[in-house]
């Protein structure tokens, strides 16, 4: 059967639209704790005037890398759901949900699908929503439309300048010269090379490249006394 449309739901602290989808990988809803209870405890059941109610949506994480939100991604999950028959009985059912992951979305984006949980005699079947994850990247972090990098670089090259590869998180890479001496908390900024905004598709944010200096852990004499020589005291 075709895919179901995933429809909208609430907008997050930013304004930015919130969508929904949930699947487990194995194919089961579990519901997340703590998201189907008000601040009492008591469960949300949602009613109306033909006394049929409908539980609380279920919300699975759907994992995503750095990647993925940068450049958009299809995902294809495979669910299985109880389904009642016009006979009455209930089978399992088996469906593929399919979301289309945007440039630019964050953690905590939403993608719901209306209906797609079991069905239950004299309730209505559950929502099932996504909640977007994102993966540990193994170089670079997130700060909202901004990627990090760390960079090790040895004391020479922080003291007298140097021209350094940087990668970008498509897997390219590119030339940084840098001519200012690379001190504790000196940041560069590469703009352009960040996570795409959603406001605008065309818009990304920056590259912020931190330095991790690697000072010597021995020097001999001579070279301690060549050090003294062109440092001088550097608490004058």
């Amino acid at each position: 059967s075709p895919s179901p449309s995933p429809k909208p739901s609430s907008q997050n602290k930013e304004g930015s639209l919130r969508r929904s989808t949930t699947t487990d990988r194995n194919g089961l809803f579990e519901p997340l704790s703590g998201s189907t209870s008000r601040p009492n405890g008591n469960p949300i059941m949602f009613s109306n005037s033909t006394g049929v109610v409908k539980p609380p949506p279920i919300e699975k994480q759907l994992e995503c890398t750095l990647e993925d939100l940068c450049y958009g991604c299809t995902e294809k999950i495979k669910i299985k759901r109880d389904v009642i028959t016009e006979s009455g009985q209930r089978v399992e059912h088996k469906e593929m949900l399919s979301i289309n992951v945007e440039p630019g979305w964050k953690k905590g984006t939403k993608i719901t699908f209306e209906g797609m949980g079991n069905e239950v005699p004299r309730l209505y079947a559950a929502d099932v929503t996504f909640v977007i994850a994102e993966k540990q990247h193994p170089v670079f972090g997130r700060d909202g439309d901004d990627l990090e990098l760390t960079i090790e670089i040895p004391l020479v090259k922080a003291l007298t300048g140097c021209c350094l590869p940087i990668p970008l998180l498509g897997g390219e890479k590119m030339e940084l010269k840098i001519d200012e001496i690379i001190h504790p908390g000196y940041e560069k900024i590469i703009t352009g090379q960040g996570m795409p905004t959603t406001k605008e598709a065309a818009s990304r944010g920056n590259l912020k490249v931190r330095f991790l200096i690697n000072f010597p852990t021995e020097l001999t004499d001579e070279q301690r006394a060549t050090a003294v020589g062109i440092l001088g005291d550097s608490s004058s």
